[in-house]
């Protein structure tokens, strides 16, 4: 004969709610997808009623249909985006644990002062925009090197580093400018000759592209000849020869001279094809300055020699 355990369905009931997990606006749990639906899936995690998870929240990328992401009884981590409706159900997201992952991720690669590739999705009138770890990125316009319009870019991959990872305020901003530079500047030295075009002429110097990449030559580095504008030596498209005399790789600055190729103080105002054939030698001059400079001072050993007196 059966025994009478005294334990009904509303004794289980009550048990099932005292220990019932709290499920929390925030949390990270685990679910089992049982029904997929057009435009959304049922997820069994443990609560009393099965959470839903609507397509908009299933990727951090735009999907057509919930099968792109999920499959039925498929095992996987959700955030739970909201508390429960008036029919207890639970609100579920992967998009934000994507969000979250993502951002981790860049903040990673900004440490690292990593450079990423993306591709140009669309452009504005301030720049570019392009998509790093699911995450929309901007690129200003003034760091989008390239002569051709902003908007001949649209699908073309760029490389990229970070300048500014501010996931508070939803802000991912890159420059297509400094990595250029950065992987010209790998190649380049300081004291090397290189033959640029001036692309630009301002009051406070000439820009010359070398190579794809902008450098500067400031009015002060013209010549050592007073110089009141950068026009009355230099027109925009001029080939030159110019040096290098500063690399700064985390600013995406490059800084050029013609001064120092200069073999009489003024012969960049007078007569520039001397200094562009005398180039290299009097580049070779300056890096072995430059040499000398950076050597530590030679220690003077003194010999004392003791002269014995005659007794």
């Amino acid at each position: 004969m059966p025994t009478d355990i005294g334990f009904t369905h509303e004794d289980f009931a009550a048990l099932l709610d005292k220990y019932d997990y709290h499920f929390s606006p925030g949390d990270i749990v685990a679910g089992t997808v049982f029904s997929l639906e057009p435009r959304g899936a049922l997820i069994d995690i443990g609560a009393k009623t099965a959470a839903y998870i609507p397509i908009q929240e299933m990727s951090i990328n735009r999907i057509d249909n919930p099968e792109e992401v999920l499959q039925s009884n498929e095992t996987r981590e959700f955030f739970i985006l909201t508390d429960e409706n008036e029919d207890g159900q639970l609100t579920l997201s992967i998009r934000r644990i994507e969000y979250m992952r993502a951002w981790e991720r860049v903040r990673q690669l900004q440490n690292e002062d990593a450079t990423v590739r993306s591709s140009v999705f669309a452009t504005n009138r301030g720049g570019a925009l392009v998509r790093i770890e699911g995450l929309r990125g901007f690129i200003p316009g003034s760091h989008i090197s390239s002569r051709r319009p902003k908007e001949d870019l649209v699908g073309e991959e760029l490389p990229l580093k970070f300048l500014e990872v501010d996931e508070d305020r939803n802000r991912l901003v890159l420059s297509h400018r400094r990595a250029l530079v950065e992987r010209k500047m790998n190649r380049l030295e300081v004291g090397e000759v290189v033959i640029g075009t001036v692309r630009g002429l301002k009051p406070y110097g000439a820009f010359i592209d070398i190579g794809g990449v902008s450098g500067l030559l400031h009015i002060s580095e013209i010549s050592h000849d007073h110089i009141d504008t950068p026009h009355s030596v230099f027109n925009v498209n001029d080939e030159v020869k110019v040096m290098i005399i500063d690399l700064d790789a985390e600013r995406g600055r490059i800084s050029l001279s013609t001064k120092q190729l200069e073999p009489e103080p003024g012969d960049m105002v007078k007569n520039p094809n001397t200094v562009y054939d005398k180039a290299e030698e009097m580049a070779a001059k300056y890096r072995e300055k430059m040499f000398q400079q950076s050597q530590p001072p030679q220690m003077v050993i003194e010999t004392v020699t003791e002269i014995a007196s005659e007794d």
